[in-house]
């Protein structure tokens, strides 16, 4: 892949998830979107990077903020929309919703409302390659809210110990929910953490596409090679609320702006155009096809039917309860 290519397939990736992310806020307003929504406006560097460098085979865990991660992982637009819309047409049948996307084609294993909910799922699947020696990574999406839950410290041990083909990937945005991470971690470099349970581990800047591609390389190419785990701390930040039910009353505006000012996909699209990679026309090109694709997407789930009543109990499974003896 040429320069330009990997410029254009980055940007697009970017770019993808922005206007998606956009026109689900827009959606939610008009509530033709409910529930819970977290978008991810502002990180969208760290999986148009990360995942460019995954291979098919490979499987992707991810948190409740994944409407990103699915796009780029391959999950049709149309397809996650009309997750968000509650309709059957979706990729989880519309009883997922926002926080559970799921598509087994593309090994996109959620999608998952709990914290840190993930990875112990992500160690399992990278066990069971373990152990039918297939040469496959485990990519693993959490926040750095995960960070203080148990399961990170049980899931890095267990994968450590065990020589786990698990990729540890930390999206830290400085706050879980809305608790500020200096204000609930005493050890703020997640990377220590991480290299506690003698796990590699590196920073990367969140908001710098080329240094998350870079960093995810570096890390799967550990795992390739040596074996065993690898972790990523990205340090990225949000540009909206937590939730669509956040009020975002624990951030400084002028944090927020400041930030903004490292929005990644401007910040790329300067730096490329500037050296002559990019040209004028291809940014008009990938805005214009990214509109369509939303355009068509959320046409597809306007159009979208409701599971039938006579349907809800199918896959649902009733215990079985024993009489008493």
């Amino acid at each position: 892949m040429t320069d330009r290519e990997l410029a254009r397939a980055l940007l697009s990736s970017m770019v993808r998830v922005r206007r998606m992310e956009e026109e689900c806020a827009k959606l939610y307003g008009e509530a033709k979107i409910r529930g819970f929504l977290h978008l991810y406006v502002g990180e969208e560097a760290v999986a148009a990077g990360s995942l460019s460098v995954l291979g098919p085979d490979d499987a992707v865990v991810a948190t409740y903020r994944e409407h990103g991660h699915a796009l780029l992982r391959g999950i049709p637009m149309d397809s996650i929309m009309a997750e968000m819309f509650g309709k059957q047409q979706g990729c989880s049948r519309g009883r997922g919703g926002s926080m559970h996307l799921f598509d087994a084609a593309t090994r996109f294993y959620g999608g998952n409302a709990i914290v840190a909910g993930g990875l112990p799922l992500a160690v399992g699947l990278a066990l069971a390659d373990s152990m039918l020696h297939r040469n496959r990574v485990t990519a693993c999406y959490f926040g750095d809210g995960a960070v203080a839950e148990g399961a990170f410290h049980e899931s890095l041990n267990m994968a450590a110990l065990w020589k786990l083909p698990v990729l540890f990937l930390c999206e830290n945005n400085f706050y879980a929910m809305g608790t500020a991470l200096n204000r609930a971690q005493s050890q703020t470099d997640l990377t220590a953490k991480a290299s506690s349970y003698q796990v590699p581990s590196i920073a990367a800047d969140g908001m710098d596409v080329i240094a998350c591609r870079d960093a995810a390389q570096h890390g799967v190419d550990h795992i390739r090679g040596s074996g065993g785990p690898f972790f990523i701390e990205f340090r990225t930040y949000r540009f909206r609320a937590h939730s669509m039910f956040d009020p975002e009353l624990y951030r400084d505006k002028a944090e927020v702006e400041l930030w903004r000012k490292r929005d990644p996909i401007p910040a790329f699209t300067e730096r490329w155009l500037r050296d002559g990679t990019l040209v004028a026309d291809d940014i008009v090109t990938i805005e214009q096809a990214a509109s369509r694709e939303v355009e068509e997407a959320v046409a597809f789930a306007e159009a979208g039917t409701w599971e039938n009543v006579e349907d809800l109990e199918r896959d649902v499974l009733t215990p079985v309860v024993e009489p008493a003896r």
